[in-house]
């Protein structure tokens, strides 16, 4: 397996939901402590590493976020079952009779039976379902109301694709990760890894006031919906079409000269590379295109089929080639030269 690979198994088999990043963090730290000029953990969690530069004067940050979505308990009921709510965006229905890792304890999630429903489809809410983790009543039950919930799907691969939980962002902290160890900057860098991103984008939310970044990449994660039984005009993206550009997206129109800048580069490097088509959700780049005196932003992101659910897929050149086109964008002047115009 490619170290790359290896990186991003490590990552995806790693728990980390909002406001529980500690694991994920201490590897990605381990990893580049010793690659980096400094390094430090800010007040909410956030992990900065910087690079010096061969030229000053201009400061870029690269972010991913560490978390992904999850689930937390929210109530332990007579029978023995938990109640839970998520922790992100996740639709109720993928996690019907799903196995989730509880605290240390496995589970199944439990919903009516089938025979028991209407004809109908009936409309799915977390208030309908419950863990099951094998207890017999209440007091059997050895879990605290507030413990995490993740799935529990383990990283594989294949010649072509890779699936685990939690390529959102995990994809974009190995990106980021790779990047951090293997560049030469061009100009002074900082390596973030956000904290809360599906919660807020809380993580983002204080890094430029401590920065005072000139420009952002943040690498992403992005949905795919390239899936037999939809129509192609409503893709969002493709797998094996290239690392994706975002144009737009909740809260923020992509700086241009920010997007042009990633064209050119994937363009003199030949990298295949796409355009997001939908435009809901958004990213740690709103936050540091607003807060404090803000900077330019702009996202790079690996696509991935039924992201948010157990289980994802991405195709494995997609990732490689936005590695190469992230090092290089680093390595590069092209987001300096595009912002001075």
């Amino acid at each position: 397996m490619n170290e790359y690979f290896e990186i991003l198994k490590d990552l995806t088999n790693l728990n980390g939901g909002s406001g529980d990043e500690g694991k994920v963090r201490d590897y990605i730290k381990e990893k580049i402590k010793d690659k980096v000029d400094s390094l430090y953990v800010d007040n909410v969690g956030n992990l900065i590493a910087l690079k010096k530069g061969k030229k000053s004067g201009f400061k870029l940050g690269l972010l991913s976020h560490m978390d992904e979505v999850s689930f937390m308990i929210t109530d332990i009921n007579e029978d023995g079952t938990l109640s839970f709510r998520s922790v992100g965006g996740v639709d109720p229905r993928v996690v019907i009779g799903k196995k989730l890792l509880v605290g240390e304890k496995t589970g199944v999630v439990g919903f009516k039976p089938i025979h028991l429903q209407e004809k109908k489809v009936e409309k799915v809410n977390y208030d309908q379902l419950k863990i099951d983790i094998g207890a017999k009543d209440k007091k059997d039950v050895k879990v605290e109301i507030g413990t995490y919930v993740y799935f529990t799907t383990k990283y594989e691969e294949t010649e072509k694709y890779a699936t685990a939980k939690a390529f959102d962002d995990r994809t974009g902290c190995a990106v980021n990760l790779i990047a951090s160890i293997e560049t030469t900057p061009m100009y002074d860098t900082y390596f973030i890894f956000t904290v809360g991103e599906e919660i807020g984008l809380m993580g983002a939310s204080v890094i430029m006031e401590q920065l005072d970044l000139d420009a952002a990449i943040v690498l992403e994660g992005t949905t795919a919906g390239d899936l037999p039984e939809l129509e192609e005009y409503k893709w969002a993206t493709h797998l094996g079409d290239g690392p994706v550009f975002t144009f737009f997206h909740s809260g923020y129109v992509i700086d241009q000269r920010m997007l042009k800048a990633f064209i050119k580069t994937a363009e003199k490097l030949n990298i295949k590379y796409q355009m997001k088509r939908r435009t809901p959700g958004g990213t740690d780049a709103r936050k540091i295109a607003t807060t404090a005196k803000g900077a330019p932003a702009g996202v790079i992101s690996v696509p991935c089929r039924y992201i948010h659910s157990p289980v994802s897929v991405m195709n494995k050149e997609d990732f490689l080639s936005t590695v190469k086109l992230a090092k290089a964008l680093v390595e590069g002047d092209e987001i300096f030269e595009e912002l001075k115009k």
